[in-house]
């Protein structure tokens, strides 16, 4: 494997224990705080902070014509985002992280396989195959094993 590849694939599973390892951090701030929206608020002011702060270093905070230029749906990020974390932290008390983390990535692979499908968002189109409907099915089985016992 060459290191084009091999260095973006560890940066995703790096990020993967990251989510993994976000999940129950925030749902423990969640129950010091007694509400998972205002630990969510929280998670996400500090990252919005960190990242700010990084952009403004780099020298890349963005213009005005460079934002107005963005096409609508992409300041959906940020909602969809806030969604995720506010549900993650409500999910992980009642699943655990194992049964979170495998329905958070069946969903994801879903909604993959449908957005390359039709080529949202400007991707490239890349047909559903029976090997990737295969790979959503495991993911499926492993989400129904976890919670099994």
């Amino acid at each position: 494997m060459n290191i084009s590849i091999l260095l973006p694939l560890l940066g995703i599973l790096l990020g993967g224990v990251f989510l993994a390892s976000q999940a129950p951090i925030n749902a423990a701030l969640a129950r010091s705080l007694g509400d998972p929206i205002l630990a969510a608020c929280i998670s996400f002011g500090i990252g919005f902070v960190v990242l700010a702060a990084i952009s403004v270093v780099r020298g890349s905070w963005p213009s005005g014509s460079g934002m107005a230029a963005a096409p609508w749906w992409s300041w959906l990020g940020g909602f969809l985002g806030a969604f995720y974390v506010a549900v993650v932290i409500w999910g992980v008390p009642q699943l655990g992280v194992v049964s979170t983390v495998a329905a958070l990535i069946l969903g994801q692979v879903v909604a993959a396989l449908v957005l390359d499908a039709v080529g949202a968002f400007g991707l490239p189109v890349q047909a559903i195959t029976w090997q990737r409907l295969v790979a959503a099915g495991m993911i499926l089985g492993g989400l129904v094993l976890s919670r099994a016992g």
